[in-house]
């Protein structure tokens, strides 16, 4: 788990980009669940963020 720290911590590719994926997945959770609204109303920035996040982590050094 120190590793995924150290790797957010000194900006490297790997951690950025699987927490980028986690935030495209929770954001298409979101959008597919039929409880609550609220969840539903913040679906698509969630999965934007991810989505813009993961295109320019996708630059960062390895």
């Amino acid at each position: 788990m120190s590793k995924f720290f150290n790797g957010l911590m000194r900006l490297r590719r790997g951690a950025w980009e699987m927490l980028a994926t986690i935030l495209i997945a929770i954001g298409v959770f979101m959008l597919m669940q039929p409880f609550a609204l609220v969840l539903f109303t913040w679906s698509f920035p969630v999965t934007l963020l991810g989505t813009v996040m993961f295109i320019i982590v996708s630059k960062f050094p390895e």
